[in-house]
């Protein structure tokens, strides 16, 4: 499992991009921990693989810092197969966020 630390200001976002495995039925979910209200996690565009049947697909998601900001969340991210939902995850990758407060409001 891999764990990323990223600092986003209010209303800034950051793109992950994880490899996809949708021809095996896996799609990624994700969780968000702590201040949970200080983020939104989206899925982006999808990047397309090589076209070959099976083949991996790049699925991508949007981090973004919610005003005010001043909080941390972590969001894991899971690869799993609804279908089985007693199985244990593919893959997983964690994002450590920390958002900055807003200052000097006038």
């Amino acid at each position: 499992m891999e764990v990323r630390s990223i600092v986003l200001g209010p209303g800034e976002s950051y793109e992950l991009r994880l490899t996809g495995r949708g021809a095996r039925g896996y799609v990624w979910t994700w969780q968000v921990g702590g201040d949970a209200d200080v983020v939104t996690v989206a899925e982006g565009p999808t990047a397309s693989g090589d076209g070959l049947p099976g083949a991996p697909v790049e699925r991508s998601y949007l981090v973004r810092g919610r005003p005010p900001g001043g909080g941390r969340a972590r969001i894991r991210f899971a690869q799993v197969r609804p279908p089985y939902p007693d199985e244990a995850p593919y893959d997983e990758f964690v994002l450590d966020v920390e958002v900055t407060a807003v200052t000097g409001a006038a």
